[in-house]
């Protein structure tokens, strides 16, 4: 699989990344994913201090640790358990983030973390400090490259103006095209590489879509809405393509998007994500239809 430069970074990544989140607490059957991962030729892991009370980082740590420097190693800070770890609050501050990573990359048993990310982002945050706080890591070589985790404009927007992040990680799909309008446009024009999460919108755009349906719909989707759509768009894909493949290429055919962090809780999953990255990219007319008929979602509607 070929490699991207992750931004202005050193780091080169895989266009298909592992989101470690469902790897699950078994460590024989997170051993196996990610064994499997490599084997398929995925370098690029992401994970957070926030999975699993941690437990993930370890696991995570534990099963790269023979191929430590031919990997990159992701994880994020800044949600803070609770003395009881019933829940958890918002500390982005640069007492905390240098704390943390002293405690992550413990549990992931290394000297050092490819890339760390803020785990969201606020306005009213004092975004100064931390940007301090991750530049100080860099600068003490603690991490390579740094980051931010958000959907939020306002907050991207300024981490552009102020910091000098790598990447931006976000929900993004063909039934989420907020980005499209003016995110994806900024991160490319600042060379910022965009990482999404969630192509597949909860399994809505895989094969088995019909049992992902629900009342409740997504975003601003209807469930009347989600079937139309989703019924037009398994049609024209039945005979040349799965439908998890035509939406991960629609990430992959846009600018700025380096790679997709997908998530697998088994090793047929990972297998599943690899072809549909292998895949002949979507033809104008593939991209063509897909973009018309999402111009049903009501975020198009009513913006």
């Amino acid at each position: 699989m070929k490699k991207v430069q992750l931004g202005k970074s050193p780091l080169m990544v895989t266009p298909l990344g592992l989101g470690c989140m469902s790897l699950g607490t078994d460590k024989r059957k997170a051993q196996a994913i990610i064994e499997t991962a490599l084997e398929e030729g995925i370098n690029y892991f992401d994970t957070a201090d926030l999975y699993d009370f941690g437990l993930n980082e370890q696991l995570v740590g534990e099963a790269l640790k023979r191929v430590r420097e031919d990997v990159v190693i992701a994880t994020k800070v800044g949600n803070r358990w609770t003395e009881g770890k019933e829940g958890w609050r918002w500390d982005p501050s640069k007492a905390y983030i240098k704390e943390a990573v002293k405690q992550s990359l413990k549990r992931l048993s290394v000297e050092y973390i490819d890339l760390y990310q803020l785990h969201g982002g606020t306005l009213e945050d004092n975004m100064l400090e931390t940007i301090d706080a991750f530049e100080e890591l860099k600068q003490e070589g603690f991490i390579k490259a740094y980051g931010i985790s958000s959907i939020r404009p306002n907050v991207i927007r300024e981490y552009v103006k102020h910091a000098s992040i790598d990447s931006v990680m976000m929900q993004y799909s063909l039934l989420d095209r907020r980005p499209e309008e003016e995110v994806l446009p900024l991160l490319a024009e600042n060379n910022i590489s965009v990482v999404t999460r969630g192509p597949l919108a909860k399994g809505l755009l895989s094969e088995n879509w019909i049992d992902k349906l629900s009342e409740q719909g997504y975003l601003d989707y209807s469930e009347t809405e989600l079937r139309a759509l989703l019924t037009e768009l398994k049609a024209k894909f039945t005979e040349t393509r799965h439908l998890q493949e035509a939406a991960i290429q629609y990430n992959l055919a846009h600018k700025g998007v380096t790679s997709i962090i997908a998530g697998a809780s088994s090793m047929e999953q990972v297998k599943e994500n690899v072809a549909a990255v292998r895949a002949e990219p979507l033809s104008k007319s593939e991209l063509t239809f897909m973009e018309q008929l999402a111009k049903m979602n009501k975020y198009e509607a009513h913006r």
